[in-house]
């Protein structure tokens, strides 16, 4: 059974930084795409970064420079640095399986950004 764990969020001042982390476990996870999603309060759920097994990478704009995803193991992180009260969010781990289509999500982990 695939499981995905997150880990790390928290609140942080404006300017601050935070390191997620996204267990994996249940599965080979060598051929999937791994990713971060986050939901703000009222917006729907949007992709902030994902990393496929060879290590492409790729970020929506509002992050680039910021945040960097990266995968050792069997551990996926989000390195969020300067971030912003826009960045509030529960962020979600995310596992695609190319081959079958299908996506596996963790629990989520609150980010709250606020002076």
């Amino acid at each position: 059974q695939v499981q995905l764990v997150e880990s790390g969020g928290g609140l942080v001042q404006p300017g601050g930084s935070l390191r997620l982390s996204c267990a994996t476990s249940g599965s080979r996870f060598d051929s999937y795409i791994m990713g971060w999603y986050r939901q703000a309060p009222g917006k729907q759920r949007e992709l902030v970064a994902a990393i496929t097994n060879p290590g492409s990478t790729n970020y929506v704009e509002s992050v680039k420079g910021r945040f960097t995803i990266s995968r050792v193991e069997n551990t996926v992180y989000l390195q969020m640095n300067s971030l912003q009260p826009e960045d509030t969010a529960v962020y979600y781990c995310n596992a695609f399986d190319v081959y079958r289509s299908f996506n596996y999500w963790g629990q989520g982990t609150q980010v709250t950004v606020s002076s």
